[in-house]
């Protein structure tokens, strides 16, 4: 155990240090040939697993580098095949080791090809590469999906290099292309007509894909992908593998039912074979395969149509109106026309308002007394049945009332109204007092000037009348205003399902208006804001660092019992649950707000208290969001969960406890392991956290244990190999 350890430290430390050499070759490409010679006898076959795997990655790497000189690939290339030779012969070599020397062997065959072809004295140097050759060509049918595909990209490294090409220039050798013509008749250790044959066989191996009935989806996409080269700069085995080509059908395995991976499947190698002809086609329309070639793609998208195009199963539309009612049709089924509605006359006599606007003869109807309704009610059932009528028919009905009002004032006009008479007054009416002055003229202006002009200005003041105010509303209590806020909450929601969808366009990003399209989405933001900015803001008072742990805990909870903010949030939460699958957009929406609030308007020290009541808006309600979707998720649901947990601006070990307990399910096992995956993929805030969520997967969870197993060996190798205490082993 003890010198186990010891390897296993000296291991990381030997990483330690080629990745810092790593990183230098990066920043400066001329290291590459001192750097590769002096970390050979490091990763060779007797190093460390972790060694080897890092040793060959970098291999494949290097030589696959576009700034690596070709002069500097072919002389490391030569000093590296005894390594890569003792690396595909370590018995039960790692496939990770096997590929990435596979990769690194297809990069430099063509340029240890130029050497043999130059030093044709160098037997030893051949041997070792045909070695690598004949353990590859082994591997190819027996190995991996993905080592399989290694292979036959080494493959047609082969092909291209042992087939005759075009020679550009004769008198400069050193800058035509590695092909068979430049192999002389008489060479002593590559001989053409045998590599030659060889390069036929391996090609009709290659072949053989689109003839087999089992052939795997990846291996027929990794063929065509390489064929396309070939066909591209060997024009003597171009036609064959064209004719090849035409003469293979994706879709003839697409047996009914299919699955969905098979359904992917089939897609994918209908998508890169009609690719693949439709690159030929443009490079030479008037070419002999032309022709051919259209017709056959043409041929495979009329197939693909009617395999997988629900639409063209559907039962067409009727062609007869079931709406509006056709007279042409509908008189021998006994239906009858729509007509226009008739309009009552006036009565005869004076005519009142209420009359003028009556179009219905029901008698139910115009004796019904509105005023009974409240306004609320009336406001509930004139809006929606605004939004409903019909604009023609209201278009009549205004035109009828128009017409009537004509008719009235013609009538006025004809037969004028009557002055009122007054009537008979008593004889105590008849009296009238006698206002005027019993003084003369002079006498009244006399007693003018005796007056003192502040009184005369007093007595005239006092007869204004002064300014009228309504007495002030009694103050609303607590509970009457919260009343009041919920009713207008929630008639902001009644209001969402109104609004038109969101436009798809260009998006304004942090700054723009909440409210300024007047969709579905701006309407809901502006609803978040509302809860979140503006009465979430005011009646955040237990935020002030003036009091004590204890008292702002009791704050917090009384202002969350009657708060409107939050009951705004309830309904929100309500409104996302109800169908989130299509309102995934709003809940990651809401989360970014909330955490804009907590970071930007929540005072520093805030964050430094932990008590339950007391935590940030946005890790309560997250979890709550979390609560609400987890339970109803499904299989289907991968990309829903990795968009809403990526999109989430921070993710802690709260919410990914919720998410780990979907692993329970071993159908929902692969959705929790992707949505992790991605998360240590693209968020470095997460990637410990996740790492650790797989970690638990992995030594707690058994339907979880092999897709976990397959994420840590990549980036928490360690993870594998610690040994797991049992519970009561720990115990003892």
């Amino acid at each position: 155990m003890a010198a186990a350890a010891a390897a296993e430290d000296a291991a990381a430390e030997t990483l330690k240090r080629l990745d810092a050499v790593r990183q230098l070759v990066l920043s400066d490409a001329n290291h590459y040939s001192t750097i590769i010679t002096g970390i050979l006898p490091i990763i060779g076959s007797h190093a460390h697993a972790d060694v080897q795997r890092w040793g060959a990655e970098f291999l494949a790497e290097a030589f696959a580098s576009p700034l690596l000189a070709v002069q500097s690939k072919e002389s490391i290339g030569l000093v590296c095949l005894e390594t890569l030779k003792q690396l595909l012969e370590v018995p039960g070599q790692s496939e990770g080791v096997v590929k990435n020397v596979i990769q690194a062997a297809a990069s430099i065959y063509s340029s240890v090809f130029r050497y043999i072809i130059n030093n044709p004295h160098e037997s030893g140097k051949w041997a070792f590469m045909a070695s690598i050759k004949s353990n590859i060509l082994k591997r190819w049918d027996i190995a991996p999906i993905g080592v399989r595909v290694c292979c036959i990209k080494f493959v047609q490294r082969v092909v291209q290099v042992q087939t005759p090409g075009i020679i550009a220039d004769p008198r400069r050798p050193e800058q035509n292309e590695v092909s068979l013509a430049l192999v002389p008749r008489n060479h002593p250790l590559i001989p053409p007509p045998n590599l030659e044959a060889e390069a036929s066989g391996l090609l009709d191996r290659l072949l053989n894909v689109f003839h087999e009935e089992s052939s795997d989806a990846v291996l027929v996409t990794g063929t065509l992908n390489c064929l396309s080269i070939l066909v591209r700069t060997r024009q003597s085995i171009a036609n064959k593998i064209v004719s090849t080509v035409l003469g293979f059908n994706p879709l003839k395995r697409a047996n009914s039912p299919m699955s969905p991976k098979s359904k992917v499947h089939i897609k994918s190698m209908e998508r890169t074979t009609r690719a693949f002809l439709m690159n030929i086609y443009r490079r030479n329309e008037n070419g002999p395969f032309a022709a051919r070639i259209k017709q056959h793609v043409d041929r495979l998208s009329q197939i693909r149509l009617e395999i997988f195009d629900e639409s063209s199963r559907k039962r067409p539309a009727p062609s007869e109106p079931t709406d509006g009612l056709d007279g042409a049709k509908r008189q021998r089924l006994g239906a009858e026309l729509t007509s226009r509605p008739k309009m009552p006359p006036l009565p005869p006599g004076p005519v009142s308002v209420a009359q003028l606007f009556t179009l219905t003869t029901e008698e139910g109807l115009t004796s019904f007394d509105v005023t009974q309704l409240p306004i609320d009610l009336v406001v509930k059932i004139t809006l929606p049945v605004l939004q409903r009528i019909n604009q023609q028919a209201l278009d009549e009905a205004i035109n009828a009332v128009r017409s009537r009002h004509l008719e009235v004032s013609k009538m006025q006009i004809q037969y004028p109204i009557p002055p009122a008479v007054p009537a008979i007054l008593d004889e105590e009416d008849d009296y009238e007092p006698d206002f005027e002055p019993t003084e003369d003229s002079e006498q009244i202006e006399n007693k003018a000037d005796v007056l003192p002009s502040g009184d005369s200005n007093k007595g005239s003041s006092n007869l204004t009348l002064g300014k009228f105010e309504f007495p002030p509303p009694p103050p609303l209590t607590q509970e009457q205003a919260f009343t009041g806020g919920k009713r207008a909450a929630g008639r902001l929601f009644e209001l969402i399902d109104t609004l038109p969808e969101a436009r798809k366009g260009p998006r304004g990003g942090w700054n723009r208006l909440a409210g300024n399209t007047h969709d579905k989405e701006s309407w809901l933001r502006l609803v978040m804001r509302i809860a979140i900015r503006g009465v979430g803001t005011l009646e955040d008072r237990y935020f002030s660092d003036l009091v004590d742990n204890e008292t702002r805990a009791n704050l917090v909870a009384q202002v969350r019992e009657g708060s409107l903010s939050e009951h705004i949030r309830e309904r929100m939460l309500r409104y996302i649950i109800d169908d989130f699958r299509k309102r995934m957009n709003t809940a990651v929406s809401w989360m970014h707000e909330e955490f804009y609030n907590d970071r930007v308007l929540v005072p520093l020290d805030w964050r430094q208290w932990k008590a339950e009541d007391g935590t940030p808006n946005y890790d309560r309600w997250v979890l709550r969001v979390l609560d609400g979707i987890v339970p109803y998720l499904d299989a289907k649901d991968n990309k829903l969960l990795t968009r809403f947990l990526s999109e989430s601006p921070p993710v802690n070990e709260e919410m990914l406890k919720r998410v780990k307990g979907l692993a329970r399910d071993p159908e929902r096992v692969t959705m929790v392991v992707n949505a992790l995956l991605y998360l240590v993929i693209y968020k470095t805030q997460a990637r410990e956290v996740s790492l650790n969520a797989l970690e638990d997967l992995y030594n707690n969870y058994d339907s979880a244990k092999m897709a976990a197993a397959k994420v840590l060996r990549k980036f928490r190798p360690e993870a594998l190999e610690a040994p797991v205490v049992a519970p009561g082993a720990a115990a003892a």
